[in-house]
């Protein structure tokens, strides 16, 4: 044993001998000059991006998370070396662009969802052009343009190597050498990354619903590559996943009743009644009771507030379909799919929902937009969901004149729909219909259309000579946060007249009206710590050092993406404040022991029922509790109250969290509400 050490050693001795005589290092990186360089870029992008969406040195110098990267990035290059002289340099000019476009594409993806790409998104390009105005207002950054400069500087180089004859065509056994080599030293890399892993992080990325702690872990390139292979798989575990994804379903639903099988104060108080549905674009619960020199945001609905019931503590729980997520969430108590939208992927699905409920009841059922009816692919989505007619954009009048952001602004939508409302309820004893508005959609531009609303701050300063004056301080002005509060400002006159109009009509009696807010405006973090440490004598950001500073992280940020939630009726039948911790998911099986329909496979809970005990899931696994708000990406939560949280309460709920959205996306993609779904899966099988 000990010749075998001393020979091994003399081995090593001998070959690093040779790598100072030979000068192998040296002449290493000389001769492959560009392709070092092309790994150098496609690294250091990959680490700016993770700098700029995740900015902690634990992410952006993370080794593992390098290592990842660097083994992708050699592999691939690697095969530049069975090309000839220009030939090698095109191809890995296009994967330096693959690369940068990866890095980019993610980039502002992140700014808008928190998020990252998935190629299962390709599918929605088709409705860039409607937004394309919020994308670029609201979304790309400089930031975005940073990857740009290592991938130009890779491009300068090259010619500038071909210009000094430093370019070298090699000889077909030296390229085949250099091929192998390259090749299998990526492959070691990867491999040392693959052993550092744990078994939790490698089913993480298997399941691969929790994006952030992918790209955290594995790097942007494995992800994009993984998630290309979770893209296909709708399709092909349609066919080979059947069998077990019905068994947990099955497993997951079979202590649930059949029937409802509780009751409480709320338990059929609305049966009956005609329902209006509002689903409100953008709108978060900070908005309301807020005000600006004493001019409140949302006079209307903080008068909703008083008068009905108000949900204070909801939250919205979209993933990359923002108002499409919701609409699923809100009529099936179903998460986001982990892959695509449901509203595009899988719109041929069977789902128990809300209007299909309240159609056995005998209710007619409608939905109104007035935007295209393909946008996010309604027209056949409302049909999968119940809905027995679609007012679109095509069936109101849009003139130039009424236009406000993305389309007819909300007051002449909710002026026609009115009219509409009043032929239905001719035409039917009982109706439920929601009515989904538009003005209030970033990027929150028209602020010349949205009437006289000041976000300025009035306050009394100090003269140097020891009086005193009223000064009237920019504060939020020009801001986005600022021209959304005018945004709101508008939404909030336009819902104030829609209740004028249909009280006029009496089509509020005998109705019941829900009103929730479908998902966060996403603007910048930047914005709120202006708005909660603004100083006007300097008209900038309060210094972190002043007393009165207020922190603000990234979990205020989270808690502020609140929404609300209200139930009004106008003989005030429910009142009062519900400060239990509730979700999207929450309001099908709330509403419908209200309203007299029950659904067993509902991801949700009456809220009445469940109270304190609840949990929202949100789809990248994030979870908050009346206790805690949890991320599960880092493994860091904030207390929300005093009390010591033990690890098995994380464990179980993170638990929890994991199941509920496997079975979701298991329902749906296996179209296990179809009663015929196991017939097909054979059929396909065959």
């Amino acid at each position: 044993m000990k010749k075998t050490i001393v020979k091994l050693k003399d081995k090593f001795v001998n070959f690093v001998k040779r790598i100072k005589k030979e000068k192998m290092i040296s002449n290493y990186f000389k001769n492959n000059r560009l392709f070092l360089l092309f790994v150098l870029v496609c690294v250091v992008n990959s680490t700016l991006l993770r700098f700029f969406t995740m900015p902690t040195v634990e992410n952006y110098l993370s080794i593992k998370t390098i290592l990842a990267d660097t083994a992708i990035v050699v592999i691939i290059g690697s095969f530049s070396y069975l090309f000839k002289n220009r030939k090698r340099y095109i191809y890995l000019l296009v994967w330096a662009t693959i690369f940068t476009t990866i890095c980019v594409i993610n980039s502002v993806y992140y700014t808008f969802y928190t998020s990252f790409a998935s190629v299962s998104m390709l599918s929605l390009t088709q409705y860039i052009g409607e937004v394309g105005d919020a994308v670029v207002q609201n979304v790309l950054q400089l930031k975005d343009l940073f990857y740009l400069i290592p991938y130009i500087f890779f491009i300068y180089y090259y010619y500038r190597l071909k210009k000094r004859g430093l370019y070298k065509n090699y000889p077909k056994e030296v390229r085949g050498k250099k091929f192998r080599h390259t090749l299998v030293f990526g492959v070691a890399i990867l491999v040392a990354f693959c052993l550092s892993l744990s078994s939790l992080e490698i089913s993480r990325f298997v399941k691969q619903w929790n994006r952030e702690y992918i790209v955290m872990r594995f790097g942007i390139y494995l992800y994009q590559g993984n998630d290309l292979v979770a893209s296909l798989t709708p399709t092909i575990s349609a066919m080979f996943g059947y069998d077990e994804a019905k068994k947990e379903f099955t497993e997951y639903y079979q202590d649930r009743s059949d029937e409802q099988d509780y009751t409480n104060e709320y338990t059929n108080i609305f049966e009956g009644r005609n329902v209006i549905v509002i689903h409100a674009e953008s709108l978060q619960a900070l908005t309301l009771n807020k005000t600006f020199n004493g001019v409140e945001v949302t006079p209307n609905l903080n008068k909703m507030i008083k008068e009905g019931l108000f949900f204070s503590n909801f939250y919205s729980q979209v993933s990359v379909g923002t108002s499409s997520d919701t609409e699923l969430t809100y009529n099936t108590s179903l998460m986001p799919t982990q892959s695509g939208t449901a509203f595009v992927s899988y719109f041929d699905r069977t789902y128990i929902s809300t209007p299909k409920l309240m159609k056995e009841k005998g209710y007619y059922t409608f939905s109104m937009h007035a935007n295209n009816a393909d946008f996010w692919n309604r027209r056949t989505m409302h049909k999968s969901l119940g809905y027995d007619d679609f007012y679109s954009k095509e069936t109101y009048e849009v003139d130039d004149e009424n236009i406000i952001g993305l389309g007819l602004s909300d007051k002449e939508f909710f002026k026609q729909s009115v009219e509409k409302i009043k032929k239905i309820s001719e035409e039917h004893d009982k109706y439920y219909g929601l009515l989904i508005t538009l003005t209030n959609h970033t990027p929150f531009s028209d602020v010349d259309k949205y009437g006289d609303f000041s976000v300025t701050m009035k306050t009394t300063v100090t003269n140097p000579d020891g009086t005193t004056s009223e000064i009237e301080a920019p504060y939020l002005e020009g801001t986005k946060l600022g021209n959304y509060f005018k945004s709101v400002h508008y939404a909030d006159e336009a819902l104030g007249e829609f209740f004028n109009m249909m009280d006029e009509e009496g089509l509020l009696d005998n109705t019941v009206v829900i009103l929730y807010g479908d998902h966060d405006a996403r603007l910048p973090k930047s914005d709120y710590i202006l708005m909660n440490n603004y100083d006007p004598v300097t008209n900038e950001v309060k210094s972190k050092d002043d007393p009165t500073y207020e922190e603000y992280d990234s979990f205020d940020y989270e808690l502020d993406r609140k929404v609300p939630l209200l139930i009004w009726t106008k003989d005030q039948v429910v009142t009062g404040t519900v400060d239990y911790t509730m979700g999207m998911y929450d309001v099908m099986p709330t509403i419908g022991n209200m309203l007299g329909f029950y659904n067993k496979y509902a991801l949700g809970h009456d809220i009445f029922e469940i109270k304190d005990d609840n949990i929202v899931v949100f789809p990248n696994g994030n979870w908050v509790t009346n206790l805690m708000y949890y991320n599960s990406q880092k493994g860091q939560y904030k207390l929300l109250k005093d009390e010591v949280i033990s690890d098995d309460y994380i464990l179980l709920n993170n638990e929890y969290a994991e199941k509920l959205l496997d079975v979701s996306n298991k329902a749906i993609v296996f179209d296990l509400f179809n009663p015929n779904s196991e017939e097909e899966a054979v059929s396909k099988n065959n």
